[in-house]
């Protein structure tokens, strides 16, 4: 079993130390989805929601999200993230839309976090752009499927 990294001998809870490791270059892809109801799903694939452009706000918000995941997550590094996307795929069938994030950085240590943090907001900017039509929005399956990069080599995730 691998040991937990942000836990130093005593239990204490510590900011891993990357001063020696080398840098390379590193990226990440998470995914996830929100499932609404059918309304809810066509006025914003029609662009008839009263905030605004819903896909166009969530992608800026995902990707400023991907720069700021040191801010909210506390062991996390701050990093020089050198490309982000956020990009939506709908699911027209299930009334949802599949979200897809990538993050890239030349570092010493990976963007996993980054990329699923991205993801994260993106969902939570469509919730809160479009909760007045549908409250009932379900959030789910947020999860890194790829990364590459740095001393764990590279993960795919089965199936993906």
């Amino acid at each position: 079993m691998k040991e937990f990294t942000h836990i130093d001998e005593d239990g204490a809870v510590r900011m891993v130390d990357v001063t020696d490791k080398a840098a390379t270059d590193r990226r990440a892809v998470a995914e996830g989805r929100i499932v609404m109801n059918r309304d809810t799903f066509e006025r914003i694939t029609d662009t008839r929601v009263k905030k605004g452009n819903v896909l166009e706000t969530a992608r800026i918000a995902g990707v400023m999200a991907a720069k700021r995941t040191s801010e909210v997550i506390p062991m996390c590094h701050p990093l020089f993230i050198t490309g982000a996307r956020v990009d939506f795929y709908p699911e027209p069938e299930n009334h949802a839309f599949r979200i897809e994030a990538e993050v890239r950085v030349k570092g010493e240590t990976g963007v996993e976090m980054e990329a699923l943090h991205a993801v994260s907001v993106a969902a939570l900017t469509i919730y809160d752009m479009c909760k007045a039509y549908d409250k009932g929005m379900t959030i789910e399956g947020i999860r890194l499927m790829a990364k590459s990069g740095g001393k764990s080599g590279v993960y795919q995730r089965e199936g993906a």
